[in-house]
Formats: structure tokens, sequence, C-alpha cells
């Protein structure tokens, strides 16, 4: 067991009297790539939200090393979300703004960082996602997987804690979708940051995950937790497997094996 870096309990999300989970409880180590998933509708999104501060809980809590966000003074919530780093699906950079100007942003508003200063932590953040050299390109002018690289650079900007990916390999082709798997892994082992990611991809869920809750939209509630690749091997509840497996054989070896490749 890691030192808990996020502490869920009994958190219920709801949108007025639309239940979409309920009596959430886990926790997230320090150090844990930690999978958020489930089918469609389950609300893995809504829990991302509910994790960074956009949304407070119809019940229950969201705790950052015991330090519960929303029973925290708006200092402390604001010094809490400094600390997190948040890539969206699309990337969400500002297509007037080149990559340079995008990376910059967080950083000319929420630091005293000179422009010369600044600049050079644009190049480094570019440098560690791959993209160095590619400061004064705009959004439209390079890939859909360099863009979710130079989004992934921006929230790295004020070195957080924790990095949130929503659906990170959406869209992308295989290769693209395994050289993001290996940046989060390095952003892992080399910047001790805890990751959090929401993600229906098979190969990403075994190759990068170690921790994961399954959220079930049927009964309201998570119904398995834990390594990804021990869920595989272990549990028999019909719709963890049929998701792991996605109405395959069910052989661990086979999948495991596959992520690898």
């Amino acid at each position: 067991m890691g030192e808990p870096h996020i502490t869920v309990s009994g958190l219920t999300m709801a949108y007025d009297d639309f239940v979409i989970q309920r009596d959430m409880n886990f926790t997230v180590n320090r150090g844990d790539i930690f999978i958020v998933m489930g089918g469609s509708g389950c609300g893995k999104s809504t829990l991302l939200r509910h994790l960074i501060g956009l949304i407070r809980p119809t019940k229950g809590s969201v705790s950052y090393q015991e330090l519960s966000f929303w029973d925290a003074s708006p200092e402390e919530r604001r010094r809490l979300m400094m600390k997190m780093g948040v890539s969206y699906q699309s990337g969400a950079l500002f297509s007037s703004m080149t990559l340079a100007e995008n990376i910059a942003l967080p950083l000319a508003a929420f630091t005293s960082l000179t422009p010369p200063e600044i600049q050079g932590i644009v190049s480094l953040k570019l440098a560690l996602v791959g993209l160095a050299g590619f400061e004064e390109y705009y959004p439209a002018e390079i890939s859909g997987g360099m863009q979710k690289r130079a989004g992934l650079a921006r929230a790295m900007a004020l070195d957080p804690d924790i990095l949130f990916f929503d659906e990170p390999s959406a869209g992308l082709d295989p290769i693209s979708s395994r050289l993001l798997d290996n940046l989060i892994l390095h952003l892992r082992d080399n910047l001790g940051a805890t990751i959090v990611v929401v993600t229906h991809e098979l190969p990403s869920i075994f190759a990068i995950g170690n921790n994961a809750v399954f959220l079930d939209a049927e009964s309201k509630s998570i119904i398995a937790q834990g390594d990804p690749k021990r869920l595989l091997a272990e549990c028999e509840i019909p719709k963890v497997r049929q998701f792991l497996t996605r109405g395959g054989n069910g052989k661990a070896d086979t999948i495991s094996q596959g992520s690898k490749q």
C-alpha cells in the first residue's frame, strides 16, 4: 500500500434528482496510474470533474492528503487546484495561439516569472512531450496526436503533483496511442506524478494502469476495483469481464501480452 494521495469517501454524484453514482469509496495512492473505466453513461467524466473541483458532490467528500476539498477555505482550494494539471480529450488548445503561447498562458497568469523564464519553461515542457522546436506552430498545423501531447505540456506547465487525463487515446491510431501511453509512464516514473486516466481503451488500460475502479451505470455504483490485470485474471463479475475482454474468451494472457506489443 502506498501513501494515499486522493481519497474519495461516500461520494454521490447527481444532477438534481438524477443520481449518476452513489456511495463511491476508493483511494488513489501517490504514484498510481489510476484508471477510471466503465461503459458509456456510467459517469466517468463526471467523476473526473468532481475530482478536479469543478462539481461539488451531492454527498460525501474528495480529499487530497486528508484535506477535504470542499471543507477547505477558498485559498486552500486554490492551492490544491494549482497542484493539478488536466489534459482534455480534444487537447483544448486555443486555436489562435501558438503552442508556446498556449503553454505560457498558465505560467503568465499564476506566476511572477519573467518572459524569458517562461520561454525557457515552455521549451522544456514541449521537449518533455517530444515537441521540441514546435513552439511557433499553431494547433491546426500539427496532427491530432501532437495536439494531445501539446495539451499535456500545458497541463504540466505549473509542475502539478497530479495529472488528470480525459480519454487521452481517443481518436488516435495505434502507434500514436502507444507513444502517448509510453509518455504517461515516463511522466510517472521520472517526475513522480500521480496520474488519473479516464479511458475505455483496453491496450492503454493494461499497458499503464496499476489501479482502477469500474463504474456501473445500472447499479450506479463501483462494482470492481484494483489492478486491471488482476481484475482480468480474477474478477468473476460478468459486466467487468465482458468489458475487459470485449466479449472475447477472457484469457488474461492473450490481452495482457497484446498490450505489450
